[in-house]
């Protein structure tokens, strides 16, 4: 007896010796040392009169704090909105902008709210949703920042009055997504890929959709056949519905079609499908927060196209200028030409902007002039797709990968210079940028008459930490031997990162490129960063859409 008990003490201690010790106590002077206000941060976790024993306690607290300011802010814009007495005075584009800024807020309650959510379950949280977390806080700092620019932009009475109170929010969120990203990072390991992947392929159950639907429009005017006809091919699908702008289906525009989808589909539900035949649907679409998992099908390239001309000029704000602007998260669209016609006399004109997380686009063409593509926010994947424009026309701080694809500039204004791309990151801890993969880089046959007519950029630093790369891309000679062209004189230059890495062509040459502190040629180590696979974690969520991407370096 003696002996058991002193075998079991002899396992208990030697049990307790091998555990790891928690982690140390992290007063908020160390915490705060790593965010870009330290000041703000301090005065925030003086709520505590201990420090925690995990610093992921802060994080969850600078959440708690966002969110009720956020919730305020929404009610503030929604009270301006519903009859104050001084916005009968505002303008139009007063207006507009005071309304971005009460849809953004919105997008920013519901984002904390999950994420929230999301911190409850931290101990057990995997990689993918460390990404999820991280993407969302990102979003909540880009609709913050595009709130205050746009009430600027529209020079509205209401920026000075809420300046102050967007400024102070800004910081908050920022601090949160420093200490929140911090202690990810110390309690999770992030996964590093190898540098090279074997290609998903074309996945056939997506063409076999795609040829049901079309075979099915012809002889019926409802998607249940398609339902039948798919099944046992392997994707899940929740709905079909055809439109047609002749009438002979369901219905005639988008609209109506994305509005009949149910609200707050979860992922295991399937894909709504709309399927757009052939014809030109000169409408304003919107896909809101709570339309998920659509899939929005057309008949091909120029056959299946949506249209508008709503621009900066004629007093639409760029960010209601689109044509088509999707929030509703796991949204995918395939064979649609997107398209906006105001012209570069209109200056900023938007075809499409994308604030939907784990968003792809596939075999889709965005055609306009000065912002053509707004990759506004959250994280996203454009394959085999054709982009058209001048200046900025791929914008926006979202995490966007685009492979594949063919972007082309085209003439602009006399004396304007085009940029390929201008990202809008603001904050280092945002896990934003736009990486350009296995792409093509030309001018449109507007420019390639005369390329001297105007210099063409791959990008310019839209904010202090804009971060763009393109890698494995043919650079045509349309690009201007420095490669990147300044915003304003030496802003950002020494904090954005801008990369290269084996690209080639004409235009690809790095000897003559600028020499910014921000400004990298990349190996093969920095450059895996920005892949499917890394940047975007695209490989947990892409294999559902049965879209071909490849997850590593080529």
């Amino acid at each position: 007896m003696q002996f058991s008990v002193a075998f079991l003490l002899s396992l208990l201690l030697l049990s307790s010796a091998q555990q790891l010790p928690p982690p140390a106590a992290q007063p908020p002077s160390i915490a705060c040392k790593s965010t870009l206000y330290p000041k703000l941060c301090r005065s925030i976790l003086s709520a505590f009169k201990f420090p925690p024993s995990d610093p992921y306690h802060y994080g969850k607290f600078t959440v708690k704090q966002c969110l009720k300011q956020a919730r305020q802010l929404s009610n503030i814009i929604n009270h301006y909105l519903a009859g104050h007495p001084r916005a009968a005075a505002m303008s139009p584009l007063e207006t507009l902008a005071m309304q971005d800024c009460g849809q953004l807020a919105e997008l920013n309650v519901g984002y904390l709210e999950r994420i929230s959510s999301e911190l409850k379950a931290a101990e057990a949280m995997k990689g993918e949703l460390v990404d999820e977390v991280t993407s969302l806080l990102s979003g909540v700092v880009t609709n913050q920042q595009t709130c205050y620019d746009g009430l600027v932009d529209s020079k509205s009475r209401f920026a000075s009055a809420l300046g102050a109170p967007l400024g102070n929010m800004t910081q908050l969120y920022s601090v949160s997504l420093a200490l929140v990203t911090n202690a990810l990072d110390r309690n999770i390991k992030k996964r590093k890929h190898q540098f090279l992947t074997k290609p998903s392929g074309v996945r056939q159950p997506l063409e076999t959709l795609i040829k049901a639907l079309r075979k099915s429009s012809r002889r019926s005017s409802s998607g249940e056949r398609v339902l039948s006809e798919l099944s046992g091919h392997g994707i899940l699908i929740n709905n079909t519905v055809i439109v047609s702008p002749d009438g002979n289906h369901t219905f005639t525009n988008i609209s109506d079609a994305i509005a009949s989808a149910p609200s707050d589909s979860e992922p295991g539900n399937g894909y709504f499908v709309v399927y757009a035949r052939e014809g030109y649907y000169e409408e304003y679409v919107v896909v809101p927060k709570d339309k998920k998992n659509i899939l929005l099908i057309g008949d091909g390239i120029n056959k299946t196209i949506i249209t508008g001309s709503h621009n900066r000029v004629d007093n639409w704000t760029t960010y209601n200028s689109s044509t088509f602007a999707v929030s509703g998260e796991r949204f995918v669209a395939v064979d649609i030409t997107f398209r906006n016609t105001a012209g570069p006399e209109k200056h900023q004109a938007v075809a499409v902007r994308n604030s939907a997380d784990c968003s792809t686009f596939y075999r889709c063409r965005f055609e306009g002039y000065q912002d053509t593509l707004y990759v506004h926010s959250l994280r996203q994947f454009y394959r085999d797709c054709d982009i058209y424009g001048t200046v900025d026309f791929i914008f926006g701080n979202a995490a966007a990968v685009f492979q594949n694809c063919n972007l082309y500039a085209r003439k602009p204004l006399p004396y304007q210079k085009n940029a390929f791309t201008a990202q809008g990151r603001t904050d280092p801890y945002q896990n934003t940028g736009i990486s350009i993969q296995n792409c093509t880089i030309n001018a449109a046959p507007d420019l390639n008459m005369n390329l001297s007519f105007a210099p063409s950029y791959l990008g310019r630093p839209w904010k202090a930490y804009s971060r763009t790369v393109f890698m494995e891309s043919f650079i045509g000679e349309v690009i201007h031997p420095a490669g990147w062209l300044e915003w304003n004189g030496t802003d950002g230059l020494d904090t954005l990162f801008y990369g290269e890495f084996a690209n080639y062509g004409p235009g690809a040459n790095t000897s003559m490129r600028v020499h910014w502190l921000g400004y990298k040629v990349m190996d093969a180590a920095q450059a895996v960063n920005f892949t499917v696979f890394n940047f975007t974690m695209g490989d947990a969520w892409l294999p559902d859409t049965d879209i071909p991407f490849f997850g590593g370096l080529f």
